[in-house]
């Protein structure tokens, strides 16, 4: 993510509840999407929490990876866990990528352009570093029709809050996140054989409080709108989304879609 992202970060541990769980499983279907990448030089690029860069690590056996993120925190969680040889990860803005030109064979972006405020700054960013013939590709979440757990939220606190409506208004208009607009930004780009699909993972949660508990934290748009209630009013949106989620059942498993749009382009040669 870029220094000027508009992601709220605080802590490794938190995003991991948070998102990287859930984009630890979303990084296998993009992966699938973008083709395989054994042998390659491969930037990460938004790594976060290092999901994306482990799945990379996982099903190669001579790639090398380098992560970068806006956050420290981040950082300094991916080095902890992704522990291999062939990866690295340092501080770093995607609309500014500390990077040669044409230094990698394939540069990916998993759930970040959404929250960069120059999305084309940064597509140029990545087609920059990319090496001719390189594969650059993206996912980001289809916010406003498929992202089940953040409607639910954000639709209940708009109906209890008028205050809610401008950050749900924001948080379902991110960039890149309307049908077919990532494609257009990679043509747009220069990248060719631009092609885009949808990728969806079910989000699976053992109880409300599992779902409820990444909101409690200081990581995301969910977390950072909760700060801004007072404890009256975090108790009613609490209830109100709880009994969303229970929907008429006993509390317990809940699993939801969750949809991202994704894209791959070619570096001309």
């Amino acid at each position: 993510m870029a220094l000027s992202s508009t992601f709220v970060a605080a802590s490794g541990d938190g995003y991991e509840v948070q998102m990287g769980r859930w984009s630890r499983r979303l990084a296998e279907l993009f992966l699938d999407f973008c083709g395989p990448c054994d042998g390659q030089s491969i930037l990460d690029a938004g790594c976060g929490t290092g999901a994306l860069s482990a799945a990379i690590l996982k099903r190669t056996k001579s790639a090398q990876v380098s992560g970068i993120d806006f956050s420290e925190a981040y950082i300094e969680h991916a080095k902890r866990t992704v522990i291999d040889p062939r990866a690295e990860f340092r501080v770093g803005d995607i609309c500014a990528l500390p990077h040669d030109n044409a230094s990698f064979d394939r540069v990916l972006t998993l759930l970040v352009l959404q929250f960069v405020p120059d999305t084309r700054k940064a597509v140029a960013e990545l087609r920059r570093v990319a090496r001719p013939g390189a594969t650059v590709g993206a996912a980001v979440w289809d916010t406003r029709g498929g992202f089940v757990m953040n409607r639910m939220f954000f639709d209940s606190a708009a109906a209890l809050f008028p205050s809610a409506n401008e950050r749900r208004a924001r948080n379902y208009t991110r960039p890149m996140t309307r049908p077919g607009e990532l494609a257009q930004v990679w043509r747009a780009g220069g990248l060719s054989d631009v092609q885009d699909a949808m990728l969806t993972i079910r989000m699976e949660f053992a109880s409300f409080e599992d779902h409820w508990a990444p909101y409690e934290g200081k990581d995301g748009p969910i977390a950072d709108y909760l700060a801004t209630l007072d404890a009256t009013q975090k108790q009613r949106l609490r209830e109100v989304v709880r009994a969303a989620y229970l929907d008429g059942e006993a509390d317990g498993p809940r699993s939801y879609a969750a949809t991202a749009w994704a894209v791959k382009g070619t570096v001309p040669k």
